[in-house]
C-alpha cells in the first residue's frame, strides 16, 4: 500500500468515525429506546478515569445493535466516580444500562464482579472494552458463534500463540489468526469482544482471585489460561481479525502501552502458565504442525 493511499484510507476512517460519534452523541441526548432485550447475552465492561466521560459512546454503539444484550453492565471501581457519574450514563440507565460499584481488579473488573454477583451462571457472557465503537452486527456475530459452538470461546480477534524452546515466543511475534478453526492455540484479545460459555464462567468464578498475583494487568492471559485448563477451545468468528474504531484520545491510557509496547504481557505470561499448561500447548502445537505438513510420498 502506498503512503498516499494509506493517508486517504486513514482520512476516510476519521471522517466515518467522526460522523458515527456525532450520531451517537445525538442518540444519547434524544433517544428513549431501551438498550437491552431478553434475547441477547449479558454484556459486561468497566471504565476508569477520564474514560468514564466518553464510555457512553461505546455503550450507545452497543445499544444500536441489531441484537441487544439481556443485560448491559458497566462496573466502576471508584466510589466518587460512581456517585458523580455523568448525565450521559444516567440517561442510559433510564434505558436499561446498569452502572454498578465494584472492587478494584484492574482490567479483570470487566468480568470478575459479574461472576461474583451471580449465584447461577447460565447465560453467555460478552466482554467489551470502554474505548471501542462496535458495529451494529457485532453482538449478533458473537451470539451466533455461541449458538453454533456453545462449548467454545468465540471472539472477533485472536492471535496464534507461538512457542519457542521450552516456553513462549515474545508476545509481539505472535501471528494474527486467519482462520475460523477452533484451537487452544488461539489467544482471544478482548478489545474486539469475546463471548464466554456458562461452564467457563463457573470455572473462572471457582478460580477466584489468583489472577491478582499472576497477571493483574492482563485479563486476556488469565481468561485464556482458564480456557486451556478447562478444555475450552477458542474460535475466531471470521477468517480474519476484526478491529473496530477506537474513541479519539483514549489510546494513551490503555493497557497496550505497558502490556505490548512495554513487554509486560511477556512477564505476566511467564508468571501465569505452569509447565503443565505449556505441555498442553506444545501438544496442540505438534498436532497442528503435523496436520499442516504435506503428505509423504
Amino acid at each position: 500500500m502506498t503512503h498516499r493511499l494509506w493517508l486517504e484510507m486513514a482520512g476516510l476512517d476519521l471522517r466515518t468515525t467522526g460522523l458515527c460519534l456525532r450520531r451517537l452523541k445525538r442518540r444519547n441526548r434524544e433517544d428513549t429506546a431501551s438498550v437491552i432485550s431478553a434475547d441477547g447475552p449479558v454484556v459486561s465492561m468497566t471504565s476508569y478515569g477520564k474514560r468514564i466521560d466518553t464510555v457512553y459512546l461505546t455503550l450507545e454503539s452497543i445499544g444500536r445493535g441489531v441484537l441487544l444484550p439481556r443485560r448491559l453492565i458497566l462496573w466502576l471501581d471508584d466510589e466518587t466516580a460512581f456517585k458523580n457519574r455523568p448525565d450521559s450514563l444516567r440517561r442510559l440507565e433510564a434505558r436499561g444500562l446498569e452502572v454498578r460499584l465494584a472492587g478494584s481488579y484492574g482490567p479483570h473488573t470487566k468480568y470478575y464482579p459479574y461472576l461474583e454477583s451471580q449465584t447461577a451462571l447460565n447465560a453467555p457472557l460478552v466482554t467489551a472494552d470502554d474505548d471501542t465503537l462496535y458495529p451494529a452486527g457485532w453482538l449478533k456475530g458473537l451470539a451466533d458463534g455461541f449458538t453454533q459452538y456453545p462449548g467454545l470461546v468465540s471472539c472477533c480477534r485472536a492471535h496464534k500463540i507461538l512457542l519457542e524452546g521450552p516456553g513462549f515466543a515474545p508476545y509481539v511475534t505472535w501471528e494474527r489468526c486467519a482462520s475460523t478453526e477452533p484451537s487452544i492455540l488461539n489467544f482471544a484479545t478482548g478489545v474486539s469482544g469475546v463471548i464466554y460459555p456458562p461452564a467457563l464462567q463457573r470455572q473462572l468464578k471457582a478460580a477466584g482471585l489468583d489472577f491478582v498475583g499472576l497477571c493483574p494487568k492482563a485479563d486476556d492471559v488469565w481468561l485464556h489460561l482458564q480456557a486451556l485448563r478447562g478444555g475450552f477451545q477458542v474460535r475466531q468468528v471470521k477468517p480474519w481479525e476484526q478491529s473496530f474504531p477506537t474513541l479519539p484520545g483514549t489510546q494513551g491510557t490503555g493497557l497496550i502501552q505497558g502490556n505490548v509496547h512495554g513487554s509486560q504481557n511477556d512477564v505476566q505470561i511467564r508468571r501465569t502458565y505452569t509447565a503443565a499448561d505449556i505441555a498442553l500447548l506444545q501438544s496442540a502445537y505438534i498436532l497442528q504442525e503435523s496436520a499442516a505438513a504435506p503428505p509423504k510420498d
